[in-house]
């Protein structure tokens, strides 16, 4: 798997001239927002790591955390503290009490996308930040992937064929010591049209908290 030593992409990072240039424009439009790579959260000791798409215009992308200010990060991180992988307040801004407990947060792609769409070549360029971010956590044991573009980059990022872990929501994959868990996106979109229900979600985080706590 290879890939560039650092898991960062830094402030300026260039690889991507779409996502550079929609950066750009929205510097100048909003120059109080974060607009630039949104790097991981959470330790590199936990066992946990979620992987979403690409930060949100108005969320990550604003705050410079991911799932932090849109209504993704509102299911999402109430998820999280429901099955003890994170604890205090969450109030959708970087400087609130959240913290996560023996989970991290990263994304497929660092960027905000135009119209949250990032192209094949972006996926597969900014791929090389998300496998050593994979690598270096050494106690990982369990991957959650949050739609079928992050289900597809972390199964290239793990260096495995995707008939050895097919997408579909609740669907799960062993990958060695890891265990890949699959869900729909936590979007706005996907909750309002009924695709993914709270229950649904939180099904899978359930799965995720008895294979680590041994109880499956």
């Amino acid at each position: 798997m290879a890939g560039p030593s650092s898991t960062k992409a830094g402030r300026d990072c260039p690889r991507c001239p779409r996502l550079v240039a929609f950066r750009q424009t929205w510097r100048e439009r909003e120059p109080a927002w974060f607009n630039a790579p949104v790097p991981s959260f959470g330790h590199v000791e936990a066992r946990l790591l979620i992987v979403g798409l690409a930060p949100g215009l108005r969320g990550a992308n604003r705050t410079g955390r991911p799932f932090t200010g849109d209504y993704a990060g509102d299911l999402l991180y109430a998820t999280l503290k429901e099955y003890g992988f994170a604890r205090g307040q969450f109030e959708a801004r970087p400087d609130d009490s959240l913290e996560l407990v023996d989970a991290r947060i990263t994304n497929a792609v660092r960027c905000v996308p135009p119209e949250n769409k990032p192209t094949p070549l972006e996926i597969n360029t900014c791929r090389d930040f998300l496998v050593p971010t994979i690598a270096e956590m050494p106690n990982l044991r369990a991957i959650v992937v949050l739609g079928r573009i992050a289900h597809e980059s972390a199964v290239k990022a793990l260096g495995i064929k995707r008939s050895a872990a097919a997408f579909g929501h609740g669907a799960k994959a062993a990958i060695g010591p890891l265990t890949l868990f699959s869900s729909y996106h936590c979007s706005r979109y996907n909750t309002n049209t009924g695709v993914l229900t709270t229950d649904m979600f939180r099904s899978v985080f359930a799965a995720v908290r008895a294979q680590l706590d041994g109880r499956v």
